[in-house]
């Protein structure tokens, strides 16, 4: 599939009888803003971070792996380049991205990590900006604007923020990474795109082979017990959060996250999931018992609307 051509806004415009991309889009945010709760139950257990990161890459990576193999079996093998996109798609968009956001958390407070994380869309602007050489319109900063101003308050920066000039550097780190994962995971424009389910299996086994690594040699700490945890206030086997980490919050998150990015370009696409923190936030309502506050909800309706001023822009 060819990639759309830039338009004078500096997004790429969204195809014609693609409007299913949002739909897309979406679901990939909501499927990533459930890790969020899921791993906290994981994490009250006496989990790391990293082993629920390692543990859900690794996991999804084991459930695509036969598919993926069975699939191969009846088209050719990617080319070098292919194979060159899908080992760095799982090298930068899946596990460097998770070492600089738990490095930026250890020097940050969570809601700035995130913030930083959550400013890819607007590098993405000037990554298009740079790309096409067209200056992008006003609205289209206009929506970045009110998207990350939305972010602050969905994240509740008023108070307690830390800036460490080491962890903002990590915080930048993950927003770069998180860049790649929407820029990578576009077509190639070169006639034989590789699959979303090639490059979800190859990106997670390439992913969670480096987090595996850097847990051995200890740079990340690797600990995880069993046991009963609760979820949506019922006390359920570890299982439970584990399995849909690895169903729902990586396996459906990744494949519809790279079917989204090649209907709707990676700037359109990277607006769009900016809704995973509000997504997030009513997971963590509905399964933690956590309740928002007037200004995280004037933050959500921040977003949004920054999102369609975007999304306008590119229709």
């Amino acid at each position: 599939m060819t990639a759309p051509t830039v338009s004078t806004a500096g997004i790429r415009p969204l195809p014609q009888g693609r409007v299913g991309g949002l739909a897309f889009a979406l679901g990939s945010a909501a499927s990533f803003g459930l890790s969020g709760s899921l791993a906290r139950s994981l994490l009250d257990l006496g989990w790391s971070p990293a082993a629920v990161v390692a543990f859900r890459i690794l996991g999804a990576f084991a459930l695509l792996a036969i598919p993926c193999s069975l699939a191969l079996r009846r088209s050719r093998l990617p080319t070098g380049p292919q194979l060159v996109r899908m080992v760095g798609y799982g090298v930068v968009a899946v596990a460097f991205a998770q070492l600089c956001y738990f490095s930026a958390v250890q020097r940050l407070s969570v809601g700035v990590a995130l913030l930083l994380e959550y400013s890819a869309p607007v590098l993405l602007i000037f990554y298009t900006w740079i790309r096409s050489r067209q200056r992008p319109a006003a609205p289209v900063f206009l929506g970045a604007g009110l998207a990350l101003l939305g972010l602050v308050f969905v994240l509740d920066l008023r108070s307690g923020v830390t800036l460490d000039p080491v962890g903002v550097l990590w915080g930048l780190g993950a927003a770069v990474c998180l860049c790649a994962y929407f820029v990578l995971g576009e077509s190639d424009g070169a006639g034989a795109t590789v699959s979303p389910l090639l490059l979800t299996t190859v990106g997670t086994g390439v992913g969670g082979a480096v987090i595996a690594v850097l847990g051995a040699v200890g740079v990340l700490p690797l600990v995880a017990h069993g046991g009963s945890t609760a979820l949506a206030g019922v006390s359920v086997s570890w299982a439970v959060p584990a399995l849909l980490l690895v169903t729902v919050s990586a396996v459906l998150a990744y494949l519809t996250g790279i079917v989204a990015v090649r209907r709707l370009g990676s700037s359109v696409a990277s607006f769009v999931s900016l809704t995973e923190v509000i997504f997030a936030v009513i997971f963590a309502i509905i399964l933690l018992g956590q309740q928002p506050s007037v200004s995280q909800l004037v933050g959500g309706a921040l977003v949004l609307a920054g999102i369609a001023v975007v999304q306008r822009r590119a229709a």
